[in-house]
């Protein structure tokens, strides 16, 4: 049954030649542009990162439950975040990288309950898709502070 929604997409798209809204289609006969402020940013060039602010997801073992909440620090910390102000201190602090988030020190039992955390979205102007797994959920919470407490 998992593989229902992907052949209908593929059959889909082997019926109807659709291309994804977002790509960019240039017709055959377009010759170079005289002046390259002419041209548009090639497809592969970066694109700016939305400003939509966070997406911070905690989920158990095999996606067995999954908790998320949106998290703004711009103009000033907002979203359903319960300690956003706390949460954008943070990643001050850490200038952005979840790798370098300020940690919580605390004693840990050895249990593997893996927990695994996302963040996506934008922060600071720069796209964010970080994810890491922990052994358990005090894990998640030493390594990465306030962040991830919701």
């Amino acid at each position: 049954m998992r593989s229902l929604p992907l052949a209908a997409a593929v059959g889909l798209l082997a019926l109807g030649g659709l291309t994804p809204a977002h790509a960019v289609v240039a017709p055959a006969h377009a010759s170079a542009p005289a002046h390259a402020a002419d041209t548009a940013a090639p497809a592969h060039a970066a694109t700016p990162a939305p400003k939509r602010g966070l997406f911070l997801t905690v989920s158990g073992a095999e996606n067995t439950w999954v908790r998320g909440v949106l998290l703004h620090c711009v103009p000033e910390p907002a979203g359903a975040h319960p300690r956003a102000a706390e949460a954008c201190e943070a990643l001050a602090l850490a200038r952005g990288d979840f790798d370098e988030l300020p940690d919580d020190p605390r004693a840990c039992t050895k249990e593997f309950d893996p927990v695994t955390a996302t963040a996506t979205g934008s922060y600071d102007g720069k796209a964010i898709s970080w994810h890491k797994t922990y052994p358990n959920a005090c894990a998640l919470a030493a390594d990465t502070g306030v962040v991830f407490r919701f």
